[in-house]
């Protein structure tokens, strides 16, 4: 076996030769081990270049609104809290989150009206009225459930399975075991909003994946990229040349030092950014769209321009190969005045989403196109306010939660699962997030249980232990 270049499993280097890695193994683990890492070893390496699964989409647009948009004032309405409206309520304890459970706690109505749309009837809130003309297309799922109320720990478990950050993104994974359709860009994009999510980069880390895969972010003002530009003097053929002496001075120091696998990475990045000065300058330039389209996705409205932006953008992407693209809408955190914070963030979203189904749909790339639609937990029906008070907002709320999907293989015009009267649980369809993500990587192509990387002694994967793809969700 050489050192150099095989593979284990999904793709995990091997840094020791046969003798070496069974001198320092114990004989009777260690001999298992080997059979297992020999026998998957051929179908490993077809793996990484073919979908596990038959696909149902070839990419993915994640829209994470950061802050836990609330449900119950968006896509989950719930009329008994008109009645129960500022009586008190007695919440379950939960000791990692005391400082929400301090005081007397009231039952607050939504400050919302709803309406149904669409073939089923959905209700959809007032401040949605773009995306109510595309809801045919979506498929809401109302039975997710998180594990964290704090903001850092569940947006990395939302992004990576794990709440401590260290694992890599969704859209690593699907980097890592899908490839790249277009080689002159990331596989991974992410459009951040003004301000990085809490937690920040390590949303989107490539974890004890090989570097390549993590998210490349791209600003929200201004070039989304630095330095697309080359310095003055420099040409083409020069910086080819300069790259290529480097590619010679990397691999001769590799093959020195085979153990330092991530000089590999480093030199998939030189390349790729020598790849990109020629591709990117003209993708994310937006004015080449016409004045319609940039209209249609709200480019002419202070309210509308930052976020539509990013989301012309994602289009422009996907179809131009990007696997994965996720953008960060911020400000969802409304612990007071709900009313006016809440309505400001749908205002915001609702024309550019709507225009990115449409324009999706119109190029008949919706279908090839995942569209997903959430953020890291919902939010509670009571909050801890004066009964006096004609301002109120909501509370972090795990045990239940939306998502609505789009495109790539989901039921259209569908609502699966449900929470109950109050919303404060999901009790219809309930899966935890680890099955969102299976489900996910399914409609994609992966296999959870067959995408797996070794590190740190034992095979890993997005859902830590496993999980279920939640049929209800699946079109057909």
């Amino acid at each position: 076996m050489q050192n150099a270049g095989r593979q284990g499993i999904c793709g995990s280097r091997l840094r020791l030769t046969r003798r070496e890695w069974l001198r320092d193994t114990a004989c009777g683990l260690g001999c298992a081990a080997l059979l297992s890492l020999l026998e998957d070893e051929a179908g490993a390496q077809v793996a990484m270049q073919k979908p596990h699964v038959a696909p149902r989409a070839r990419a993915c647009i994640f829209l994470l609104m950061e802050g836990g948009p609330s449900h119950l004032d968006t896509f989950d309405p719930k009329p008994r809290l008109d009645s129960l409206h500022m009586t008190e309520f007695v919440r379950e304890k939960n000791p990692f989150n005391s400082a929400m459970e301090s005081g007397k706690r009231y039952y607050v109505r939504s400050p919302f009206a709803f309406r149904r749309h669409g073939s089923a009837g959905v209700e959809v809130c007032e401040h949605f009225p773009h995306l109510a003309g595309v809801v045919d297309d979506l498929c809401f799922y109302r039975g997710a459930v998180a594990e964290s109320v704090n903001h850092p720990t569940a947006l990395y478990h939302l992004n990576t399975g794990n709440q401590f950050g260290v694992d890599p993104a969704l859209g690593a994974w699907c980097s890592y075991g899908l490839g790249a359709l277009n080689r002159d860009l990331p596989t991974f994009v992410v459009l951040p909003d003004e301000a990085y999510p809490q937690g920040g980069p390590a949303n989107w880390s490539s974890g004890f994946l090989p570097a390549q895969h993590q998210g490349t972010p791209f600003r929200s003002a201004g070039p989304p990229l630095l330095d697309l530009e080359p310095p003055a003097g420099s040409t083409r053929a020069g910086d080819r040349k300069t790259l290529d002496y480097l590619q010679a001075l990397n691999r001769e120091h590799r093959s020195r030092h085979p153990e330092h696998a991530e000089l590999d990475a480093r030199l998939e990045s030189y390349e790729l950014a020598f790849r990109m000065q020629a591709r990117v300058p003209g993708l994310v330039d937006l004015e080449r769209e016409p004045a319609a389209m940039r209209g249609l996705y709200g480019l002419d409205d202070d309210t509308t321009r930052s976020f539509g932006r990013r989301c012309l953008l994602a289009r422009r992407l996907v179809e131009s190969g990007v696997r994965f693209v996720q953008i960060y809408s911020t400000g969802w955190d409304s612990h007071d005045d709900i009313a006016r914070a809440h309505a400001n963030r749908m205002r915001a979203v609702d024309r550019p989403i709507a225009a990115l189904l449409r324009d999706l749909k119109q190029r008949g790339l919706l279908d090839s196109t995942l569209v997903v639609w959430g953020g890291e937990f919902g939010r509670s029906p009571d909050n801890g306010v004066r009964r006096e008070s004609k301002v109120w907002g909501r509370d972090h709320n795990p045990k239940a939660m939306s998502f609505w999907m789009a495109g790539g293989g989901v039921r259209a015009g569908a609502v699966v699962g449900a929470t109950d009267e109050t919303g404060a649980r999901a009790v219809e369809v309930v899966h935890p997030l680890k099955d969102v993500h299976v489900t996910l990587l399914h409609l994609l192509g992966l296999d959870d249980n067959r995408l797996r990387y070794f590190h740190g002694g034992r095979f890993k994967q997005l859902s830590q232990t496993g999980g279920t793809v939640i049929r209800e969700l699946l079109a057909g």
